[in-house]
């Protein structure tokens, strides 16, 4: 079957949050992530070379169509400058979220979180620290957005990331420590961290907000170095979330 004009339509149509959630799916690109991500959810369409097809064993069992293009062909369809040899489209996976399971676990919630790349890295550090689950709010940028599932680097095959309404989500936990950084926070390396809980992380330029704040039990502060030392104001949201949790999963290994 030939890569029609309607289905290149339809693939570049998925760029759009509108039509992503009207189809339940969304775009994935790259030999790796598509690859990665085939046997951990159910495939629409896969537009691939037959290199890609023979060199992956891939088979139809979870995969509702396959067309077979060249790398020319495929540019058509591409989001890329520089597609490689495989995209795919895959329905939209919708978990359910066990607040007696998150008891005891580690997990994330990203308030307001905007910038794709962001996104993409915390889902991509949580997979890296074995966080199985990342709550966010609804004003946080669409985990399926195309930017976002690109910085993933396949995460997403590992990580569950769930939307809702995040104020009346946590304010309704209970037994769970609620952890988030601040610049008035108690220095994190000096404070006792629980093996479980949930990761609170702000807005780029706002932080966490004054409603969120209200129900943080522990706020944490990431130090400088040297801390006299005048500094950027604030780091990179990814980046701290790098720090907090490379921080919480060391202190679990000396236990």
């Amino acid at each position: 079957m030939s890569l029609s004009k309607n289905k290149i339509k339809y693939v570049q149509s998925l760029k759009d949050k509108k039509f992503r959630e009207e189809h339940n799916t969304f775009v994935v690109e790259g030999d790796k992530m598509v690859a990665e991500l085939l046997p951990a959810m159910k495939c629409q369409l896969l537009i691939a070379t037959p290199d890609f097809i023979q060199t992956n064993f891939i088979r139809p069992d979870n995969i509702e169509e396959i067309i077979e293009v060249s790398k020319s062909e495929l540019s058509r369809a591409s989001f890329l400058k520089n597609p490689q040899q495989a995209l795919a489209v895959f329905y939209q996976p919708h978990y359910a979220l066990d607040s007696h399971q998150l008891k005891d676990q580690l997990s994330l919630a990203l308030d307001c979180i905007q910038d794709p790349g962001n996104m993409g890295t915390i889902i991509r550090l949580a997979d890296w620290y074995g966080i199985e689950n990342i709550i966010c709010s609804l004003d946080t940028v669409d985990v399926y957005n195309p930017k976002v599932v690109q910085a993933t680097m396949g995460a997403l095959a590992r990580v569950k990331v769930h939307y809702m309404d995040l104020y009346s989500y946590l304010k309704n936990i209970e037994e769970i420590p609620l952890y988030g950084t601040f610049l008035d926070g108690r220095n994190m390396y000096e404070q006792e961290l629980a093996q479980t809980g949930i990761i609170v992380m702000g807005n780029e330029g706002n932080g966490i907000s004054p409603q969120i704040e209200t129900l943080i039990t522990n706020k944490l502060f990431i130090p400088n170095y040297p801390q006299d030392r005048e500094t950027s104001e604030s780091l990179n949201v990814a980046i701290a979330t790098a720090i907090i949790c490379t921080e919480f999963r060391r202190r679990l290994q000396k236990q």
